[in-house]
């Protein structure tokens, strides 16, 4: 018997990351450049990216960076066919563009008749249509465009960013929860839909991480947590968040056909313990 070797079977991959310039994914991105990919870093925001890539092309890593807004179908399209020039077929999309807005948060967890400050009531169409753009069709675009190269070929496959908020709704934060939500739900329909072509589609459901945007809901100006990060902590029987590094066993391991070869359609959450706890 011949064990997998996870990080070596990626080695020469491409390896397309959306939001790349996010904690996370960058993260990410350096990590799987440690196997020998080539990573493509895709952000909105592009001095974030590029310092990215030359951090691990010092390191002696493969990678590019390319300013691109995953909710623009034409942006996308041409991205690919630069990474088509430049490194060939995308193997593996990584989704992880997403976020939130001010105008979908409420101020309160609880809506009461004489609360003061934003309520759901006073949440924006606007608002709520940006955070679920952003987490669900820039999730729906990419795959429409990278997964294309992908059909035949049995050591590809899609690996979404879910989220805790998509198991169990979080308050405060309804387009989130929602987006996220269908986030494993389109994980799971990926899976069917191109089972017969070679292509695995598979997600994990981050628990707690500080990152730009939730900080400010999780920690005050001085550091100290929140009324709402105290919370988190109490219900995380790890008893802290997590470190953006302890993504990357399961990541690899989603991305190698060699080790995961048989796994489609499944969300695997990285919380700490906090979606099994019953708070009891």
């Amino acid at each position: 018997m011949k064990l997998p070797r996870f990080s070596e079977s990626l080695n020469n991959k491409v390896i397309v990351i959306t939001g790349a310039g996010g904690v996370l994914c960058s993260t990410i991105a350096k990590g799987l450049a440690l196997t020998g990919a080539k990573v493509m870093l895709l952000n909105r925001t592009y001095e974030k990216v590029l310092k990215i890539e030359k951090e691990i092309c010092k390191d002696g890593g493969i990678a590019k960076a390319y300013a691109c807004d995953v909710l623009n179908k034409d942006c996308l399209k041409a991205v690919h066919e630069q990474i088509k020039s430049e490194f060939g077929l995308c193997d593996i999309l990584i989704n992880g563009a997403g976020g939130n807005n001010s105008d979908a948060i409420t101020d309160m967890e609880f809506y009461t008749e004489d609360q003061e400050g934003k309520s759901f009531f006073d949440l924006t169409e606007d608002g709520m249509n940006q955070v679920f753009g952003l987490n669900f069709m820039g999730t729906f675009l990419p795959c429409q465009e990278f997964v294309q190269d992908m059909i035949g070929n049995k050591d590809s496959s899609i690996i979404n960013i879910a989220s805790m908020s998509g198991y169990r709704s979080l308050t405060k934060v309804p387009a989130y929860s929602a987006a996220k939500a269908a986030i494993i739900n389109f994980t799971e329909w990926l899976a069917t839909h191109f089972s017969k072509v070679g292509i695995r589609a598979n997600a994990i459901a981050p628990g707690f991480f500080i990152a730009s945007q939730n900080e400010r809901l999780l920690k005050n100006e001085d550091g100290s947590l929140t009324e709402r990060g105290n919370k988190i902590i109490k219900n995380t029987p790890a008893q802290r968040f997590g470190e953006s590094k302890e993504l990357l066993g399961t990541i690899i391991f989603l991305a190698s056909s060699e080790a995961s070869g048989f796994i489609n359609g499944v969300v695997i959450p990285i919380d700490g313990g906090f979606n099994a706890y019953s708070g009891v």
